[in-house]
């Protein structure tokens, strides 16, 4: 699998990273193995956690798999901080405090010393950006991240991320960002991908197939067995049952069909090979599925296809 690299930094990832916000809960740990092994064949080195992703499970069962089938030093560990679900709702808090014990609490889950990549998952309008900042500062000079990074930042909020944390003056650099990105939802390009672009900072688009939209598995009902029917991410899921994500849906089939592809190879490809995009995150509930959205690191989408889904999907707002 192709590696790049992240931004301007010296770190480089397979340009498809894999995603893992399902394991633990609906993803059991023999198909987080048989993903791991499917995705480590495939030449992929960037697997992507959350220490929010199943209440801490994912991590768990990232951290057992990788000292069982991996080497450590041969793999790009990500995971992020700020966002917890405290009495039943979502809380951020991106304070040294919370986020530096959350680091800790995430090394202790995945059994490891650091992280390559540690991410600040959300802003924080109660904490002074300064602070938050400080906490990346830290875990890097104490050695338990190696590069850091934002997710889901604003434009302008990423930029002065990036701005504040100049190496210059001995900051720890914003190497990342993490932001949606697919063909029914490109709100990002405009500004978070033009500045990743222009700063020098490396961009992973996670959900490039439209939360499971793209796969068209929607257009017939709501399957049994989808994240739609998940009570974790049904929530997650409608927003992308509109009317327009169905016609988008339908011109990603046409594409398929003259190609003789699937619409997640089409779907896939085009995230991926936008200009600044370090890597997508693929993120799958079945080995089956996952073996399926490998099968796109060999596509590269013809001209007049891209033009024509770029016309097709670009944002009306």
């Amino acid at each position: 699998m192709e590696k790049r690299p992240v931004g301007a930094s010296g770190l480089h990832v397979s340009r498809l990273g894999l995603g893992t916000m399902t394991w633990g809960r609906d993803t059991d740990e023999q198909e987080a193995a048989d993903q791991l092994r499917l995705f480590l064949d495939a030449g992929g080195n960037f697997i992507d956690t959350a220490a929010i992703y199943g209440d801490g499970d994912s991590e768990r069962v990232l951290g057992g798999l990788i000292e069982a089938m991996a080497k450590r030093d041969d793999l790009v560990i990500a995971s992020k901080a700020g966002i917890s679900i405290r009495g039943g709702e979502r809380k951020i808090d991106n304070s040294r405090k919370a986020l530096l014990s959350e680091l800790d609490r995430t090394l202790t889950r995945l059994e490891m010393d650091y992280l390559d990549i540690w991410q600040v998952s959300a802003w924080d309008e109660d904490v002074p950006l300064e602070e938050t900042l400080s906490a990346l500062d830290s875990a890097v000079s104490s050695g338990k991240a190696r590069y850091v990074g934002v997710t889901n930042f604003s434009g302008w909020q990423t930029s002065r991320a990036v701005t504040l944390q100049n190496p210059l003056f001995g900051k720890a650099p914003i190497s990342s960002t993490q932001n949606e990105l697919s063909l029914l939802n490109r709100r990002c390009e405009h500004e978070v991908l033009a500045a990743a672009k222009a700063l020098g900072f490396g961009f992973f688009a996670w959900s490039p197939l439209g939360r499971g939209v793209l796969t068209g598995k929607y257009r017939g009902g709501m399957p049994s067995d989808s994240r739609g029917a998940s009570p974790h991410f049904s929530s997650f899921i409608e927003p992308y049952l509109s009317e327009r994500s169905a016609q988008i849906v339908e011109a990603v089939l046409v594409a398929a069909d003259g190609l003789g592809l699937s619409p997640i190879e089409i779907s896939i490809a085009w995230v991926r090979d936008l200009p600044g995009v370090s890597a997508a995150l693929i993120g799958a509930r079945t080995g089956a599925q996952l073996k399926g959205i490998l099968t796109s690191e060999s596509i590269v989408l013809p001209a007049p296809v891209r033009e024509a889904l770029d016309e097709v999907t670009a944002p009306t707002e």
